[in-house]
């Protein structure tokens, strides 16, 4: 998620029919779900740490859904990482610098706070983890701050945003990530809610203090854990 659009269906109206006990299955052209059976098979899978793969709450679709909001015009050539706070040595990377660093491919699901879900989508790009190794993590960082275009941040607590599979992702099933989907570059923070993962990435801040992002400001649960449905505060 991103800042909403002034067209984009208010995200506090999702809160609303989620709090209700609704199902959303609002769906643009070109949004198929999977059957009820890739659902219950979804369902019955397990995850290493014993939950259930498919949240609760959640339907599967198979193509990953535009969330909207307001987009960055930023293009690659242009991107500007800035890596700061609590850290031993600030930096901010470009394009090029960004992927000097060693680059990972992997499948993660994610979970939308809307109740849809895609698993093994495929994403590839610089762990979280290898960059807060180069900046040097004092040990009074607590939290990290995910900043994005127009202000827009998300905040993630630090064992978090440094577990193996956090991703600044830059491309998504083999070719660059699309505007729509937060390129050149965005946060991907498989174990929460998608909101988590920032779209057009410019600032990843540490911070000793929890600091409540665009959308925990807004009525959105602070952790946003999908398996005990942390979906508003």
């Amino acid at each position: 998620m991103g800042i909403p659009t002034g067209t984009s269906k208010s995200r506090r109206d999702v809160l609303k029919v989620v709090g209700a006990g609704g199902a959303i299955v609002v769906l643009g052209a070109g949004y198929t779900l999977a059957g009820e059976t890739e659902n219950a098979q979804a369902r019955a899978q397990k995850r290493p740490d014993g939950r259930p793969r498919l949240p609760p709450g959640q339907y599967l679709l198979q193509k990953l859904r535009d969330m909207g909001g307001q987009e960055s015009d930023t293009q690659a050539k242009d991107f500007s990482l800035r890596i700061h706070g609590e850290v031993e040595r600030p930096q901010t990377l470009d394009f090029r610098a960004l992927l000097a660093y060693p680059q990972v491919t992997q499948k993660s699901d994610v979970h939308c706070v809307t109740k849809w879900s895609m698993l093994d989508a495929p994403w590839t790009g610089v762990r979280l983890i290898d960059i807060a190794a180069n900046v040097g993590v004092k040990k009074t960082a607590r939290h990290v701050v995910l900043e994005a275009a127009h202000g827009y941040t998300a905040n993630v607590t630090l064992a978090e945003a440094l577990a193996p599979e956090v991703l600044v992702a830059h491309r998504f099933d083999g070719k660059p990530l699309p505007k729509a989907h937060g390129g050149p570059a965005r946060a991907l923070v498989p174990s929460l809610y998608f909101w988590k993962s920032a779209k057009w990435l410019t600032g990843i801040r540490f911070v000793a203090r929890d600091e409540p992002g665009y959308w925990e400001t807004r009525g959105y649960h602070n952790h946003a854990d999908p398996w005990t449905e942390e979906r508003y505060g």
